[in-house]
């Protein structure tokens, strides 16, 4: 950014009155610099006890202009449906990959910051953003202000939310430690990108060998989602699946699981598996009410 600057040649008097007049005045002790002052709220001192603390993690829920998309109208997270979603993002993330792969692998991988708005930002294409991850250090999560109507829900909780977290953070690891090139070509002309939710690629993914239409788009966003599809959902739910899937579409999809299954075993000791069975304990765990979402005392 170019610096400009102006230069004034000041006479020989109004220069000795400007002297004596700037000697008789004292500057002010008070800067004009005014900068917000925010009060601690009990929710924030509990983020410093359960994200900041264990992992190094800030959870932005206050709105804040430069950390938002300023292509979408968005609003800022109610505070009660925050603290909700807080305590949902540790309990179904933070802690499932703590109980797999050791809490060392979540400090070292999960991103740093985790950004929260109300509302979801919605695109012309008649579809909407849940979430998105930049640059391996920042999470934005949206919609967060409709967390407490599907928070009983799996399904819902799981379509809104959790997967949402897992996909990005997937995208996360994919920055770290980059899969192999193999794994485009399995499906490698059938990708779609934009297209993904228009007909006929919105219907008829499986048979195709894409666990979900979005998968469509890329080699990138196949990866996430197969993931996050798999860890978020039963095993009788996967296995319905691969049955509407047909017998290539299943097996399209289960090679490229596998070589998912690999990369995070091989990559970062995180079996699969053993990951969904975890995420669906926790997960019970929360649409049946056994953790308290408002708890602000631990």
């Amino acid at each position: 950014m170019k610096r400009y600057k102006i230069y004034c040649l000041l006479g020989l008097l109004p220069f000795q009155l400007l002297l004596t007049s700037c000697s008789e005045e004292e500057l002010s002790k008070e800067s004009v610099i005014k900068v917000d002052q925010v009060s601690f709220t009990p929710f924030d001192y509990w983020l410093e006890r359960n994200y900041v603390a264990p992992y190094n993690i800030e959870f932005k829920y206050r709105y804040e202009d430069n950390e938002s998309d300023m292509d979408y109208y968005t609003i800022p997270a109610r505070y009660e449906a925050a603290v909700k979603l807080a305590h949902v993002v540790k309990y179904l993330c933070l802690e499932s990959y703590d109980e797999v792969g050791g809490i060392a692998f979540t400090r070292a991988y999960f991103p740093k910051l985790i950004f929260t708005i109300g509302e979801w930002e919605y695109r012309n294409n008649g579809t909407y953003i849940l979430g998105t991850a930049e640059g391996g250090r920042k999470i934005l999560l949206s919609g967060v202000n409709y967390i407490e109507q599907y928070v009983k829900n799996s399904e819902e909780l799981n379509h809104y939310y959790l997967k949402t977290i897992h996909h990005e953070f997937t995208h996360i690891l994919n920055q770290t430690v980059s899969y192999s090139a193999d794994f485009q070509l399995i499906t490698g002309s059938s990708y779609v990108a934009d297209k993904w939710n228009q007909s006929p690629y919105d219907t008829g993914n499986l048979s195709r060998g894409f666990i979900s239409a979005y998968a469509q788009h890329s080699p990138e966003e196949d990866f996430a989602e197969l993931l996050s599809m798999f860890v978020c959902n039963s095993p009788e739910q996967w296995a319905k699946w691969m049955e509407q899937a047909g017998t290539e579409g299943a097996r399209l999809i289960m090679t490229k699981f596998d070589m998912v299954n690999s990369y995070m075993k091989e990559s970062f000791s995180i079996d699969l598996e053993t990951l969904r069975t975890v995420v669906q304990r926790r997960q019970q765990d929360i649409t049946l009410g056994r953790i308290d979402l408002d708890d602000l005392s631990n």
